[in-house]
């Protein structure tokens, strides 16, 4: 699916200051990281607080970010669950024009087996009427996605178009790359380790820090897939350092510091996230100065 190759963002859900949705700042968000290059935009992913959403709020952050997007770019929506059940309801009753794709997480804290986890996205993949990009986060599932799980779905569905990898693990994403059937999009889920693996083969990223720095990042994204290294390499070094940065304290949180930095939207995040320390607030703003 080359229209999912290269950079997407996974939208923040900005607040004001009374913890209710901002629709204006989302579409503030949604031209900024359009106009910076980015090729799509994720819609209720985890960074969204899509937990933290009412069944209202959801319906006003889509309608928000359709609206802003006029088309422009290609739409993914997070639709995702620990309860099979409720994602195959969702997936049966939930109008999709607009979107491109789904994006849905491996089952998270009931902690299925291989099986279990093959199952769940089987279940998914007969009733979808969208294609379905996988979701590995061992970090936030607290269970590792095998590729040979992946593969073995990604040869079994043909709607199955491709994984978002976030282990965090380069040799597990390069056994992806090698052994995945042809035109199986393997994207990064960790801007750490995008550009490795877009340069071992990988389709792009899933990216936070891509929506807080969308020129420099997705440009270096392009480099990569264009095999040019060395200028790929220079932006990815100019970038580190915000990396560590806006997860240090946990996301959200801290691509919701930057926003605020760069006057874009606030930095309100719903509980139980918490905004970062002043000490790493005044480091994000150092940074933002430097590489402006």
């Amino acid at each position: 699916m080359q229209s999912l190759m290269g950079t997407g963002v996974a939208l923040v859900t900005p607040f004001k200051k009374d913890f209710s949705v901002d629709t204006e700042a989302l579409t503030r968000i949604v031209n900024y990281v359009i106009e910076g290059g980015v090729e799509y935009l994720v819609v209720l992913g985890t960074t969204a607080e899509t937990a933290t959403l009412s069944s209202a709020e959801k319906e006003m952050v889509i309608e928000t970010i359709k609206e802003a997007n006029k088309g422009r770019v290609p739409l993914v929506l997070g639709v995702g669950s620990n309860n099979t059940q409720h994602v195959l309801e969702e997936l049966k009753t939930r109008d999709f024009t607009g979107f491109t794709a789904i994006l849905s997480v491996s089952p998270y804290y009931n902690k299925p087996t291989q099986e279990g986890i093959y199952q769940h996205f089987k279940a998914i993949a007969e009733v979808s009427p969208l294609p379905i990009i996988v979701y590995n986060v061992p970090g936030r599932t607290s269970s590792n996605m095998l590729p040979s799980t992946v593969i073995r779905l990604a040869n079994d569905f043909k709607n199955i178009i491709g994984v978002k990898e976030a282990a965090g693990d380069i040799v597990q994403a390069m056994k992806l790359i090698q052994n995945k059937p042809e035109g199986f999009l393997v994207i990064s889920g960790d801007d750490m380790i995008t550009l490795p693996m877009v340069l071992a083969g990988g389709a792009g990223v899933i990216s936070v820090i891509g929506e807080g720095f969308p020129k420099e990042f997705s440009e270096m994204v392009r480099l990569g897939l264009n095999r040019k290294v060395d200028e790929a390499y220079k932006l990815h070094y100019k970038l580190a350092d915000s990396i560590d940065m806006i997860f240090e304290q946990g996301n959200p949180a801290g691509i919701k510091e930057v926003f605020m930095h760069l006057g874009i939207s606030e930095n309100t995040v719903r509980l139980p996230l918490v905004n970062v320390d002043e000490n790493l607030s005044s480091r994000i703003q150092n940074f933002i100065k430097k590489l402006n």
